[in-house]
């Protein structure tokens, strides 16, 4: 026995320790050793307890991915844990499991094996298999239900969302909270449970399964909640069948029932593609020139400069990983409308349980409002987030290069512009990074991080271990006009907007969106943004565009009209009070006339079209965007669209889908739509090549990857 799991004893007592950081997933390697150790202490009578444990910060977190993905892509078996488990709950003597961190998956599955759990105040426990397209396959849909209840399984393996101790203690997930050393509890109630004279084994629990008639309206609302928060996934309804197997089959038929379900599950291009989305958020902090031991800078005190809904946003995100911050603005009432915009978000919080009032005013008092570059030399990190303007961010730029501190962070929350341009307005290009987070900044979890010419490779670190600080993810993106995410997004709002112009509304291209799985329609997203934004975003950036191509024609309409979205009332739909969106026959009417002005056919466009023109037109961009090498890989466009811009994680994102759907068959669509809409559709070559050698993204990064390691 290696020291994977690891057998030890105090007294008559055993303690079985998984150790296999960084966080004890079970694989091959845990399987075997704990069969073996159950084996060797089943003969020995002289064990009276047996507690189950984990070294580390975690209890097991869960099966080891990779094990789950090679299964998946049908090149390895699977790794069944039920004779593992059987051997567990048949153990002669009691077993029981102590959890302390996160206890995940199969790590809950085989601890409800055991007679009894205990754990420590601040342990969570959940089922998030759905996250990743599956369902617990370890027999967890059906032991979940005879210890927490019909109602309670269903909400845990749909949601994903684990549960803490104390809640877990009421609803019977575990036996006891062990207050002070966990061992030591763990021990301690091992001891006192050898003490009686049997122990129920969880698989014979049948008190808390319901009936059909009290279950019927839990598998209703668990299938309307399954379709409101993970809607067009078949994850969260199979789990629903399995815990209804649970609830209506003999236990050896409902574990049957759930491996069927499980292995299809396992089997779906749903699985595969948010398998592929966790290995790829994973995989972006990893540059190939910055070492993984690259010495960073602590960011203990930050000064923000703009007041308005992406620097209060960012100003939450700090102080809410300790960091204390100046927030600046130039005329106090807009820095009082930025105080009061977050001291609103904050009540929210506290009205959804999510902060108390006491959190709500520490975190307060950590932001400091002022008009002034006042305390500016002592921050070591600098971040500009005013409008879209480059002779307004320079000029900022050149005033704190002034007042910065020789080690300070100088970074723009740019959302398109060039920063070396920005940077040029310093003496100090080395240390300007572009930071683009998005909106809610406090709440979205993608930040860009831009890579300057200049740019060192102790700022990039340093900002990426700050984005992690923050609960973010960082992507390290090359300094283009609007780098990854919006270099993207404007060919597609570009191509939704001459849907509209050439037949379509508004209503239907978002509907296919959203029926596609977008967060979001595209008009809506405008209408969210703000038309303003869209519309100077464009005005920076006409003089890239080529004379001659085609160019929507509402946007500046819009503009025009005062109809900038949701903050007017009106955009390209109308708004009540409460922000609900209703579509407008002027809009529409204006559309029309707009298209017959400027001779453009109206035709019937279907929603394959819409689609096909939304989504390919990014792929190929995407694709440019790999070839000139502002992206890494394909999977880090993924993950910034995944993260950033609601495209829906049981498509993998972007390129993902594009190696999905084929990459022969979309460069046929692309050269199809070049023959009919000009050289806007000009295939990107990296696209081309790949199609036609019949590779796909996902192969191009593995090559990617081998050059990295070798460089």
């Amino acid at each position: 026995m290696n020291n994977v799991v690891r057998v030890e004893r105090q007294d008559e007592i055993a303690i079985v320790i998984i150790d296999k950081p960084p966080v004890n997933a079970i694989g091959q390697d845990v399987y075997e050793e704990l069969m073996s150790a159950f084996d060797a202490l089943q003969g020995d009578t002289s064990v009276k307890g047996v507690v189950i444990l984990a070294a580390g910060r975690t209890f097991i977190a869960g099966a080891d991915i990779k094990l789950l993905e090679l299964a998946a892509r049908g090149e390895g078996g699977r790794l069944y844990l039920h004779p593992l488990l059987e051997k567990i709950e048949n153990f002669a003597r009691p077993v029981i499991a102590g959890f302390h961190g996160t206890a995940l998956g199969g790590g809950v599955e085989l601890a409800m094996s055991a007679h009894y759990r205990v754990s420590t105040p601040d342990a969570q426990m959940g089922q998030p298999e759905v996250n990743l397209g599956i369902i617990p396959g370890a027999e967890g849909t059906q032991r979940l239900p005879r210890l927490v209840g019909v109602a309670a399984a269903v909400d845990m393996c749909v949601s994903g969302k684990p549960v803490k101790a104390p809640e877990a203690l009421k609803l019977g997930l575990i036996d006891r909270i062990i207050e002070g050393d966990l061992r030591t509890g763990a021990i301690a109630f091992a001891r006192e449970m050898a003490l009686r004279p049997s122990h129920v084994k969880t698989s014979e629990r049948n008190d808390k399964l319901g009936t059909p008639e009290t279950n019927s309206p839990i598998f209703v609302a668990g299938r309307e909640q399954a379709a409101k928060i993970r809607r067009n996934m078949t994850a969260p309804l199979a789990a629903i069948e399995a815990i209804q197997a649970a609830a209506t089959l003999p236990w050896k038929q409902g574990i049957e029932k759930e491996r069927e379900l499980a292995d299809a599950c396992l089997k779906s291009d749903q699985a595969l593609a948010l398998m592929h989305a966790f290995f790829a958020e994973r995989g972006v902090a990893k540059i190939p020139d910055i070492p993984k031991d690259l010495p960073t800078i602590d960011i203990r005190k930050a000064a923000i400069i703009g007041a308005g809904t992406m620097g209060g946003g960012i100003a939450m995100a700090l102080v809410n990983a300790g960091i204390s911050v100046i927030l600046k603005d130039n005329d106090q009432a807009s820095l009082d409308r930025g105080m009061a915009a977050i001291r609103r978000n904050y009540d929210v919080s506290v009205k959804r349980g999510r902060f108390t009032q006491e959190t709500v005013e520490a975190r307060m008092a950590m932001i400091h409002p002022q008009l002034g570059y006042d305390g500016f030399e002592t921050a070591n990190l600098i971040l500009e987030a005013v409008f879209e303007s480059m002779a307004l961010k320079k000029q900022i730029f050149a005033e704190i290069d002034k007042i910065a501190g020789p080690d300070c962070v100088l970074a723009s929350n740019t959302s398109t512009l060039d920063i070396d341009e920005i940077a040029s307005a310093t003496s100090r290009p080395e240390r300007v990074i572009g930071m683009h987070f998005f909106s809610p900044a406090n709440i979205m979890r993608l930040v860009e991080v831009v890579r300057g010419a200049k740019t060192s490779k102790e700022i990039v670190a340093t900002t990426l271990a700050l984005t992690k600080k923050l609960g973010k993810v960082g992507v390290v993106v090359g300094n283009c006009w609007g780098f990854v995410g919006n270099r993207m997004m404007f060919p597609y709002i570009r191509e939704a907007q001459f849907l509209v112009e050439e037949g379509a509304t508004p209503s239907m291209v978002d509907k296919v969106l959203f029926d596609f799985g977008m967060a979001m329609g595209i008009f809506a997203v405008d209408d969210m943004g703000g038309i303003d934004v869209l519309w100077r975003v464009r005005e920076e950036r006409k003089h890239l565009e080529k004379a001659g191509l085609r160019k929507p024609l509402m946007t500046d309409k819009l503009y025009k009209m005062g109809r900038l979205g949701q903050k007017t009332g009106a955009g390209w739909y109308r708004y009540d009070e409460n922000r609900k969106s209703t579509p407008d026959p002027e809009v529409e009417a204006l559309i029309v006339e707009t298209a017959r002005n400027a001779d453009i056919p109206q035709r019937t466009i279907t929603p394959e079209e819409i689609v096909e023109r939304c989504f390919y037109v990014m792929i190929n961009e995407g694709a440019r965007i790999l070839e000139e090498g502002y992206a890494l890989r394909a999977a880090d466009i993924d993950t910034v669209y995944l993260s950033g811009y609601g495209f829906p994680g049981y498509r993998g994102g972007p390129m993902w889908y594009a190696d999905s759907v084929g990459l022969k068959k979309i460069l046929q669509r692309i050269q199809d739509f070049q023959r009919v809409h000009g050289e806007q559709w000009e295939p990107a070559p990296l696209l081309r090549q790949l199609a036609d050698q019949g590779r796909t993204f996902a192969q191009w990064d593995a090559e990617q990857e081998k050059r990295f390691a070798s460089q």
